[in-house]
């Protein structure tokens, strides 16, 4: 320890023996000086004008991140992934649902409660009892009992109890969505 603290007494001794113009490169002496208007007159920067090139911004642009995302190329098929682009135009419905800004179906999963299972499905626009009374009756045809809804028209949101969010996908995209 005691060495430690000697070795900052000798940096203090060798930075206090240091003194250096005001201005100059290395700039430890931290006084300031005055100067008279005569001598600010008679110093003029090194460079008399500048040129902005807008040749080189080629190379900041691509570090650039978009602020949006790319519109999908049009496929005739599902990808591998199993990702279909919605149909153009869409299906005459009395509700449309939207994609996500990563042009997928908005359908999830949730847990609420440590344990409650929950299917929501999300950017719901139009009559969304119309969309909660189909979902029942595919619901109810798939799984043979009687599935719990609960439709959010403020949030624009259907939430569904249980996981059921491969077979809404599917369902929505063969719709069109």
């Amino acid at each position: 320890m005691a060495t430690i603290v000697q070795g900052f007494r000798g940096v203090r001794r060798i930075l206090a023996g240091v003194r250096c113009k005001a201005g100059s490169e290395l700039g430890l002496n931290l006084r300031s000086q005055t100067h008279t208007a005569a001598q600010l007159k008679n110093t003029e920067p090194p460079y008399k004008d500048f040129v902005e090139s807008t040749e080189e911004y080629k190379y900041v642009e691509r570090l650039i991140p978009s602020t949006r995302i790319p519109d999908p190329p049009k496929h005739q098929h599902p990808t591998p992934s199993g990702w279909r682009p919605p149909r153009d135009p869409p299906p005459a419905l009395p509700y449309m649902i939207r994609r996500s800004r990563m042009h997928n179906v908005p359908v999830y999963t949730d847990i609420t409660h440590g344990n409650r299972h929950m299917t929501i499905i999300r950017k719901i626009e139009g009559d969304i009892w119309a969309l909660e009374n189909e979902v029942k009756e595919f619901l109810t045809q798939l799984s043979g009992k009687t599935v719990i809804t609960q439709v959010n028209e403020i949030s624009r949101k259907l939430r569904i109890k249980g996981y059921f969010d491969k077979e809404l996908k599917e369902w929505l995209m063969d719709k069109g969505f």
